[in-house]
């Protein structure tokens, strides 16, 4: 193994680690127990030991207060949103648990792991990500970068180092490819042109808020109904009965992927019910779920200005594109074979990793000394070209009205800066308020707020009306930063974007060191 680098796919319901061999082939790394994907829990055990994986979900049966899911849907938030084991929690340090879970297991294969390319849903705005980057420092990596998933997944079904041919099942010479990504939380779609050792993004949608839980959650409310009719009472107050009932039924959509009927056993107050349930029948419950994806593909594609023979390959990534409607739907809506060849669980953390690899040979990093030299020329020679997600804009009054006045539109080419000059509202005025946005909607408090900077210490006596100009940046990884300009005293600001809900420094580094004290299981 050459070991080292690595890429985590950190999933709403599984995570998963990959790196590269020395060939420069991924590979997913087996967790302690042998499993290549390992469940996104965390139990929080008395004194100073964190458990993660199944057994956490399985205490969870029982226990469910002292143990946190779908973690990944809190990501950008101040708090996880309710205690567990008695102590309330940020999402980046219970994702940076997950990730020294992950780590610690892999470690026993490639000895010291300190660098990894940690993967987001391409929908993740600024907010998150850095919650995500955030969440990697407090776990002890150094993280190399942040890459969208639909990227990692066409980087690891179209490359394979020092061959110069696409891998298997992959479209000859230059192609267009819709990776479909539903998870377990989070649902992107996105176009990429693939290319000899040149991979394009064109086009991103999603929802950060839909995905295979949310399957689950019709379930748990289609059996639980019929329960509140018979018995008059309802399991979805009580939380070890929920918590039994979600198990059920997602246990119930894994049997219907691949069976046409499957029954849900539901137990609460002494009480059992169990409700058979077909596939058609599951089907017609999230008709609306699966509407609101085949909506989404349908839209990246008008962003982009292509039609459907104008795609040439459509990949399946995610967990939750097992189910068969997610298939039948895409075929019907494309005239065209989904292509699942490669594990969709895993090839995000397999993406990942070759992103690990070439971002650590075009840096000269010694990392990859131990590739052959074929896989470091490959890896060398890749151009990764990403857009953004959402628009870029700076918040601006217009009469009384607060306004997104957008300066990068969505799906522009990263990296990408762009500047405006403003005006000053009053005479003498000391500080401006540079207020960053995100989101298509004309209207400020509709967007998604990532936070503010001040340029300070203008001059005296400046006029109603003195121009500054804001620049806007957005890196390859999406993050952003802020550049002001007072253009009368000609004083420029470089300023960190003080987020809302963001960790200091001094913050990551006090949950860095409770994480490193936990015992992790």
């Amino acid at each position: 193994m050459a070991g080292k680098l690595v890429g985590i796919d950190l999933g709403t319901t599984f995570s998963a680690i990959a790196t590269l061999d020395d060939r420069g082939q991924p590979i997913t790394l087996p967790n302690r127990d042998g499993e290549m994907l390992t469940p996104s829990a965390v139990l929080i055990d008395e004194g100073d030991t964190a458990v993660v994986g199944q057994a956490a979900l399985d205490v969870a049966l029982e226990q469910p207060e002292r143990v946190a899911t779908l973690v990944k849907r809190r990501m950008g938030h101040a708090a996880y949103g309710r205690p567990v084991a008695g102590r309330d929690f940020r999402p980046e340090t219970l994702s940076a648990i997950i990730l020294k879970k992950l780590v610690q297991d892999a470690e026993l294969r490639l000895g010291p792991v300190r660098q990894a390319v940690i993967t987001v849903p391409a929908y993740f705005d600024d907010t998150r990500r850095k919650a995500t980057q955030d969440a990697g420092r407090i776990a002890g990596l150094e993280v190399l970068d942040i890459l969208d998933e639909p990227t990692a997944a066409a980087l690891a079904y179209s490359f394979q180092p020092g061959r110069g041919v696409p891998a298997p099942g992959t479209c000859e010479g230059d192609c267009t490819v819709l990776v479909y990504d539903l998870g377990g939380g989070t649902f992107d779609v996105s176009l990429v042109r693939l290319m000899q050792r040149r991979f394009q993004t064109v086009a991103i949608e999603g929802d950060v808020r839909l995905g295979g839980k949310d399957w689950d959650d019709r379930i748990v409310d289609h059996v639980a109904n019929q329960f509140l009719r018979q018995h008059g009472d309802d399991p979805r107050t009580h939380p070890q009965s929920m918590a039994a009932l979600a198990a059920a039924a997602e246990r119930a959509k894994r049997t219907l992927s691949k069976l046409n009927q499957a029954t849900v056993t539901c137990t609460h107050n002494g009480k059992v019910m169990t409700v058979p349930l077909t596939r058609p029948e599951f089907e017609e419950l999230t008709r609306d779920l699966l509407i609101r994806t085949r909506w989404t593909t349908q839209q990246v594609l008008r962003q982009a200005g292509l039609r459907w023979n104008q795609v040439d390959k459509l990949l399946l990534v995610g967990g939750s594109t097992h189910m068969p409607m997610t298939g039948v739907m895409l075929r019907e809506l494309s005239g065209k074979e989904p292509d699942d060849s490669l594990a969709v669980s895993e090839v995000v953390a397999r993406g990942a990793a070759l992103h690990a690899g070439i971002v650590a040979t075009q840096h000269g990093r010694p990392d990859v000394e131990a590739l052959d030299e074929g896989a470091r020329e490959a890896l060398a020679d890749v151009v990764e070209i990403n857009v953004n997600a959402h628009s870029l804009g700076i918040e601006a009054r217009q009469q009384d009205e607060r306004v997104n006045n957008i300066l990068i539109p969505k799906n522009t080419q990263l990296p990408t800066a762009a500047s405006r000059v403003y005006y000053t509202r009053v005479e003498n005025q000391q500080r401006v308020r540079v207020k960053v946005l995100q989101g298509e909607a004309q209207q400020a408090d509709a967007c998604i707020s990532i936070g503010e900077c001040w340029i300070d210490g203008l001059p005296p006596s400046l006029p109603k009306g003195a121009p500054v100009q804001v620049r806007c940046g957005v890196g390859s990884n999406g993050l952003v930063e802020v550049l002001a300009l007072d253009m009368t005293s000609g004083k420029m600001a470089r300023t960190e974007i003080h987020r809302s809900s963001g960790l200091s420094d001094a913050e990551i580094a006090r949950e860095a060191k409770w994480v490193g004290q936990l015992r992790i299981l």
